[in-house]
């Protein structure tokens, strides 16, 4: 028998006869078992991590199987329970936003606990006591986030939370929770949730006893209707909306950010005007190694006619690459170029000098090339850009998500976050490059020969 955790996996991209083999040696209850065997057709994410952990946390885009893992938890923590065995779970708390969402989405829903457990071990509900029992004497008590006083007075040693970042008193509700969890030699939590920017919820992550999973809506694809994906990625893809519902990202906004989410998502644009200039702008990477920061290419164009205060630019694409050597990303900064047929190529050489030029010139030796230097520092380059944005000058096309996440880390104290912000940097000279310095020059005043 194959290593059952994930094994749909496996058993998919097995040939006809090893499925055959394999399903052949099974019995025939192992065969009516197979369905309900949940670590064989559970994704990564959908499995509760090992260790000695307090508060399962599976942030997850719509769709993404959040509810049928907080289900099959469940099942795994109270099936085969013993009155004896300090191991299981015996009463469970089911909370939710309210208990309708609770009783339609966690019990019946089409992957709530009920519809997960296989017929002689599925619970029966009573709707007087808002409760399930299991067969063997297991109980799960519904709640809601709404009456958080209601978690005041029971025990249990274990806990499901479903959409813990909508509630709209989910610090009350999850505290209560807390002093509720106290049977059992190790209560545990799982919180099944789409994230928003709420404290409950990045308190609960930043918390030392607190695991994760994650997963995208498209992780799930396959159990979701092709045409719904099409729509939400044609309508979502690219957007503040989108990261958080779709990729299943937490956004935040740090203190004194230079750029915030609201902004950026003000500046979306759908058609794009007739540009001047077009440029690409690279942040090479000091290695190429697979650990190595990125390489920050970005393309933007921009209208330059008339007086300066009327100029504008769209960021068209981030191209950003990680973990390719100098041939690597000096290829990719091409490739950019020649779609969108840019005029120049814009590359910092701080840490390259003149090797990243050489580097450019072997992929094209006629490469039209502007070489920077980074006089001052990230947040002194970064905010006359960020002045662009405040001014209304500069828009995103959709698809920006990775550098839009940079942006909001970038603060007047410096870059929160792991890395350098190679793709704002690419974004900081490429702006420059099309509308500060001429600008600049521009405004200077011309000395005139006779």
């Amino acid at each position: 028998m194959h290593d059952l955790r994930s094994g749909a996996a496996w058993l998919a991209s097995a040939d006809a006869a090893t499925r055959n083999e394999f399903l052949s040696e099974m019995s025939e209850g192992e065969l009516l078992a197979l369905p309900f065997l949940f670590e064989f057709w559970a994704m990564e994410h959908q499995l509760a991590p090992d260790g000695d952990w307090r508060s399962w946390v599976i942030l997850g885009g719509r769709g993404a199987g959040k509810t049928r893992a907080g289900a099959e938890w469940v099942r795994s923590m109270v099936e085969g329970a013993r009155p004896l065995d300090a191991g299981s779970c015996r009463r469970v708390a089911l909370i939710g936003e309210t208990l309708d969402q609770v009783r339609e989405v966690m019990i019946f829903g089409e992957s709530g606990i009920l519809a997960c457990s296989p017929p002689d071990r599925r619970p029966v509900w009573s709707a007087t006591r808002k409760m399930l029992r299991w067969p063997n004497g297991a109980e799960a008590m519904a709640f809601s986030a709404h009456d958080p006083e209601a978690l005041r007075g029971p025990q249990f040693d274990g806990a499901w939370v479903d959409e813990l970042a909508k509630w709209k008193k989910g610090q009350d509700t999850w505290d209560m929770l807390q002093f509720g969890l106290r049977l059992g030699t190790r209560p545990q939590v799982c919180v099944t949730t789409t994230p928003r920017n709420v404290g409950v919820l990045k308190n609960l992550l930043a918390s030392p006893s607190t695991v994760t999973t994650h997963a995208s809506t498209e992780a799930n694809k396959a159990n979701l209707a092709a045409s719904f994906l099409d729509e939400v990625k044609a309508r979502y893809d690219g957007t503040r909306l989108g990261r958080q519902e779709l990729d299943g990202v937490l956004l935040e906004d740090v203190e004194g950010a230079l750029w915030t989410r609201a902004t950026l998502e003000g500046v979306r644009i759908g058609t794009l005007p007739d540009f001047d200039r077009i440029v690409v702008a690279v942040d090479p990477p000091v290695t190429g190694k697979a650990g190595s920061d990125e390489c920050g290419i970005v393309v933007v164009g921009a209208q330059t006619n008339g007086p300066p205060q009327d100029w504008r630019a769209v960021v068209l694409e981030d191209c950003s690459v990680q973990g390719l050597g100098p041939l690597g990303w000096a290829s990719a900064a091409v490739r950019a170029m020649e779609k969108w047929g840019a005029d120049r190529l814009v590359a910092e050489v701080n840490q390259g000098g003149d090797m990243v030029e050489t580097v450019l010139r072997q992929v094209d030796p006629l490469l039209p090339v502007t070489k920077v230097h980074a006089a001052k520092g990230k947040v002194a380059r970064a905010e006359p850009v960020a002045a662009l944005y405040e001014q209304g000058r500069v828009g995103h096309v959709a698809g920006l998500g990775l550098l839009e996440d940079q942006m909001c880390r970038m603060s007047q104290q410096g870059y929160v976050g792991q890395g350098s912000p190679d793709r704002v940097d690419a974004l900081v000279w490429a702006l420059a490059e099309l509308l500060i310095l001429p600008a600049a020059n521009w405004r200077r005043p011309q000395l005139r020969t006779l």
